[in-house]
């Protein structure tokens, strides 16, 4: 066999030319990879996802999920760049919900941006404001994207956070709408042993689950305290209208508890079956809701209990309007989901010159009408022309969605001090526990009621305001209702 021996300057002209090829090619490969990473991030913690490109993620208010919320936002990220620089130890608590809305979301724009500047008033009023808490809170943005379909990806990202020795996550606010998917999500967080407390999840079949607590009532509670105040007010007659679509917690739970709710041996009855139409099927709901008028006519009731989301109730309500009896005269009453219609749709809703009536969560005027029922140094935070106004102007706190996210994130701060207390290290099975004891002189103080939880972790006698729309689209207080007929109250 012949040696071929090659000249040296030849060799290593080869070798040089394979290791240049070698760095390009792991270079590219990097260099493709870094571009692909770059491209699907949107900030530090939040990524695009979904065929939408939707971000979702968690973050300290550096980015901003919606231009709408950048006021808010810039508050939130400055208040956690004072926490993280400060001489003080803190922990993190999260709100999550969907920053991120489409057209078939049950929450709006609207009502998000009021959420998430109730959450920065507990933040604040916790950290340098009048209550002085230690140690202090930096509050996190967990978006799960419209309908909550990226629940996974933001859970994933807040149980690493959980994780983390410096700056720990303790606890989950907010949390969403009553849905399949922020079920799954509490689920998941419960199983990191990190504290929750819902801000506006009313659905009843949400409970005894580890370490959650919610600070709204539950349907249940809506439904009687609907029932007493009907009854209180001669209704004799009533019939349910009830969304069936699988997978909407919030109706399924709703309509069956007002049907237990109203009937007695007093006269109050139902005149018919619940009469269902499923929102589910979009070529369908609409044309079911438009048939029911002409039953209703013919049934004459004098309430219509409807157990749907707000964004259905605007159509059901201009079924009604064009009903063939128009002499015949109708109150509808519905739950807290209509809290979430934008100004607009109230307006619209209110047009119909249909007595509407609904069981909200909270609203700044209860305190006026029964001050025993709502914490006075929570509620003035509420009132005209204070710190909300000034910092947020031209956003009404009527909606209630404000008031009900300081609470809940106070309640989380709550638990936060009551557990520091006692122990070094906070960490998020410790706050949880802390929500068992906040009754008597440990009640929570919140703007939408005094907070004490029972151990399947639903509030304790909760306040329900009852509210009417008027001609110019506004949510006017009428009353304080509860489940029992009287609300907690300070000393309870």
């Amino acid at each position: 066999m012949v040696r071929v021996e090659w000249p040296l300057h030849v060799v290593r002209r080869i070798v040089f030319g394979v290791v240049t090829a070698a760095v390009l090619a792991v270079g590219g490969w990097f260099l493709v990879s870094w571009l692909q990473e770059s491209q699907a991030r949107c900030g530090a913690g939040v990524v695009k996802m979904g065929d939408d490109a939707e971000c979702v993620g968690v973050t300290d208010g550096s980015y901003t999920f919606a231009g709408h919320l950048a006021p808010v936002e810039k508050k939130i990220r400055q208040e956690n760049a004072k926490v993280a620089k400060g001489e003080d130890s803190y922990v993190s608590v999260a709100y999550m919900t969907s920053f991120t809305l489409k057209d078939d979301d049950s929450n709006s724009s609207e009502s998000v941006r009021h959420e998430l500047e109730g959450a920065y008033l507990a933040q604040y009023r916790y950290n340098e404001g009048d209550l002085g808490g230690k140690p202090k809170i930096r509050l996190l943005l967990a978006n799960t994207g419209s309908r909550s379909a990226h629940w996974r990806h933001t859970v994933g990202e807040l149980t690493a956070r959980a994780d983390d020795k410096q700056g720990r996550l303790v606890a989950v606010t907010g949390l969403g709408p009553s849905t399949d998917e922020n079920l799954a999500a509490i689920r998941e967080l419960s199983k990191k042993g990190i504290a929750m407390v819902a801000s506006t999840m009313t659905a009843t079949d949400i409970q005894d689950i580890h370490n959650f607590v919610r600070v709204s009532p539950t349907n249940v509670d809506e439904a009687y305290a609907a029932a007493g105040y009907l009854k209180r007010n001669k209704f004799k007659t009533a019939v349910v209208v009830q969304d069936a679509a699988k997978g909407n917690l919030y109706a399924g739970t709703l309509g069956p508890a007002f049907t237990r709710a109203f009937p007695d041996k007093a006269g109050h009855r139902l005149v018919a079956e619940t009469k269902t139409f499923d929102s589910s099927v979009r070529s369908a709901w609409q044309t079911e809701l438009r048939f029911m008028s002409v039953e209703l006519c013919a049934q004459k009731p004098q309430v219509i209990y409807f157990a749907g989301r707000g964004i259905h109730l605007t159509s059901f309500l201009d079924s009604l309007a064009n009903r063939n009896c128009q002499s015949e005269q109708f109150t509808v009453i519905a739950g807290d989901d209509t809290s979430n219609l934008t100004a607009d749709k109230l307006a619209d809703a209110a047009a119909t010159k249909i007595n509407v009536l609904y069981t909200g969560l909270a609203h700044p005027d209860m305190y006026k009408k029964n001050p025993d029922a709502v914490s006075a140094p929570s509620a003035k935070f509420f009132a005209e022309g204070a710190e909300l106004d000034r910092w947020f102007p031209n956003d009404s706190r009527d909606d209630g969605q404000a008031i009900m996210a300081h609470d809940a994130v106070l309640t989380a701060a709550t638990g936060v001090q009551m557990a520091a207390s006692s122990q070094g290290e906070v960490v998020g099975d410790a706050v949880a526990r802390m929500f068992h004891q906040m009754d008597g002189g440990q009640q929570v103080a919140g703007a939408s009621g005094f907070l004490s939880f029972q151990n399947n972790g639903n509030p304790r006698d909760k306040a329900v305001p009852v509210l009417r729309l008027t001609a110019q689209g506004r949510a006017v207080f009428v009353e304080v209702s509860a489940a029992n007929g009287r609300p907690r109250e300070k000393n309870g």
